[in-house]
């Protein structure tokens, strides 16, 4: 039950501040937030601390609870990118999340089809075989397509072999995830997408890095500009 609670009220507090309804400057009280959320010191506490290492507060004694500026919040954060898909910022994080896409997945890409390993160059062709039989029978929008698409792109960031950019699983798979949840995936995937998974496989497969980054690229830059039409029309 104090998981739960603990739980809620990091959410529920995280989400109004990645709204912009607690602006940054506001300073808390343990006591006020108590009483906002009928819940312990103890509860209350955790929270804050939770926030606290995503840089969303920073708690001094006798000063109280102080929401920080957006450049102080951890952008990387899974949940951040939660509570922002959930938000009035949903775009902007959608947006900035693929615009780092854009700019890192070619090259995990290319350097995969250098180191992989014999395993995850076959897991890469069947997830993409998997993808292609989903998206043939208009499955885009499914739980299955969606767990075989993270699964997809977590492998091919863990395959680079790059610590920096497998240390971006998190936050790629939290935007493949929340996209879908908001009904933002289409059942019969874009034009060339399916292609290009299957592609950049075979490349992987291949040792081809240069053909592995030109692929991933070229399907990068589709879905970037679906998200941005879905911008233009809301």
């Amino acid at each position: 039950m104090a998981g739960g609670m603990h739980s809620d009220v990091t959410s529920d507090l995280g989400e109004r501040i990645a709204a912009g309804e607690i602006a940054p400057g506001a300073v808390l009280t343990l006591a006020q937030l108590e009483a906002d959320y009928d819940a312990s010191r103890t509860v209350v506490r955790e929270a804050v601390r939770v926030l606290e290492s995503i840089g969303l507060v920073a708690s001094r004694r006798r000063v109280g609870i102080t929401v920080q500026p957006r450049e102080a919040w951890d952008a990387y954060s899974p949940r951040l990118i939660a509570w922002n898909l959930s938000g009035p910022f949903r775009q902007q994080q959608l947006e900035a999340l693929m615009e780092v896409r854009v700019a890192v997945e070619p090259t995990a890409a290319m350097l995969a089809a250098r180191r992989a390993t014999p395993a995850q160059r076959a897991e890469l062709r069947r997830l993409a075989a998997r993808l292609r039989a989903l998206g043939d029978e208009a499955g885009g929008a499914s739980d299955e397509f969606l767990e075989a698409d993270v699964a997809f792109h977590d492998l091919l960031l863990q395959a680079s072999g790059n610590p920096q950019l497998v240390a971006l699983r998190g936050p790629i798979r939290e935007v493949l995830t929340g996209r879908s949840r908001l009904g933002m995936t289409p059942a019969t995937p874009a034009a060339g997408t399916l292609e290009e998974h299957e592609q950049v496989a075979a490349a992987v497969m291949a040792g081809d890095g240069a053909a592995a980054e030109r692929h991933s690229r070229t399907h990068m830059r589709v879905v970037w500009a679906e998200i941005l039409a879905d911008g233009s029309l809301s």
